[in-house]
């Protein structure tokens, strides 16, 4: 959500498209963050703004709202990234797919779909 591509997609159709990820994943960006870009040496302050930003566009879900779904997301997931249960179980619960670059979601029987497709997708 960061990378200037993805922003701009999101930002650009956020009034057609409803974006969601799981509130793990903004408390995890604040969390590591900051360190993982000092040491590339880009500003941490304003990726976390940005951050900000986006999370009014890419709502949050709730634990609540999908933990219903944990065991059935770490079966599918666990052999690859059992971290990325989250992911899984928010786009299992709202029945839509996942888009990232990450190939630990192959596979997982939840469509995935990379920037690039997602740009096809949106543009046309």
């Amino acid at each position: 959500m960061l990378g200037k591509r993805a922003r701009e997609l999101i930002v650009d159709n956020a009034e057609l498209v409803q974006f969601f990820a799981p509130d793990v994943a903004y408390a995890d960006a604040r969390n590591y963050l900051p360190a993982l870009l000092e040491k590339r040496g880009v500003n941490a302050q304003s990726a976390l703004t940005v951050l900000d930003a986006m999370e009014a566009i890419v709502r949050p879900l709730e634990l609540g709202v999908y933990a219903g779904l944990k065991v059935q997301a770490l079966q599918r997931i666990s052999m690859r990234d059992a971290d990325d249960w989250p992911v899984l179980a928010c786009a299992m619960t709202i029945a839509c797919p996942v888009w990232t670059e990450d190939a630990d979601f192959f596979g997982t029987g939840i469509a995935t779909w990379t920037t690039d497709r997602v740009a096809l997708y949106l543009v046309s």
